[in-house]
């Protein structure tokens, strides 16, 4: 499949780095079951040009909207520059056009916003970072507001909350498409089995 993740000025690194690791070293635990990869994952910006992040990381796109091939899953994740994005012709337009061919629709934290304000999402479960849940309310088309998950599915919609559940996004997908036990083994390659040292107040 090929798996494209949107970026833009403004986005927020951890909820886009976070997904490529998942489904990247998803193709990684196949080649070391000497598997064939299945899947393309690479970045799309408007342009094809270099981004500035919400906290200065520059990352370089694989595409621009106009060479991006058709996706089978697109990600958006989300940051300060979702607020813009939700406004932008361009952007609307690439999501609402490349969303009616993929199999998954998936956003992280405040990337819900720019699903909805497009059409995929319009109507639909959705959820977001716990801060954000006001400016989501004033979205046009925005449907149930689901807190207090990490992840909610609406068909083929996944919306997730801020930041690090991104990456329990796509652990689930990542199961839901090659089963529990693939999912769990790409789990274990990246370690990740957190023990945050603080309590959520």
């Amino acid at each position: 499949m090929n798996i494209g993740i949107v970026v833009f000025d403004g986005a927020e690194e951890l909820d886009f780095v976070g997904p490529w690791e998942v489904l990247t070293s998803s193709n990684e635990v196949f080649k070391w079951q000497k598997k064939p990869a299945p899947d393309q994952v690479f970045l799309i910006s408007q342009t094809g040009q270099t981004v500035r992040c919400a906290k200065g990381m520059r990352v370089e796109a694989d595409h621009s909207f106009a060479t991006c091939p058709d996706l089978d899953i697109i990600l958006l994740p989300g940051g300060q520059g979702t607020r813009r994005e939700m406004t932008n012709p361009a952007m609307l337009s690439f999501v609402h056009r490349q969303a009616q061919t993929c199999a998954w629709v998936t956003s992280v934290c405040t990337g819900s916003f720019v699903l909805v304000a497009a059409g995929p999402a319009s109507g639909k479960r959705v959820t977001t970072h716990w801060a954000a849940f006001p400016e989501l309310a004033t979205i046009e088309g925005v449907g149930e507001m689901i807190r207090d998950k990490r992840h909610v599915r609406d068909g083929n919609v996944v919306t997730s909350a801020g930041v690090s559940a991104g990456i329990d996004m796509a652990l689930w997908l990542t199961g839901e498409r090659f089963g529990a036990a693939h999912g769990a083994l790409v789990q274990k390659s990246i370690q990740y089995d957190p023990e945050p040292p603080f309590a959520v107040v």
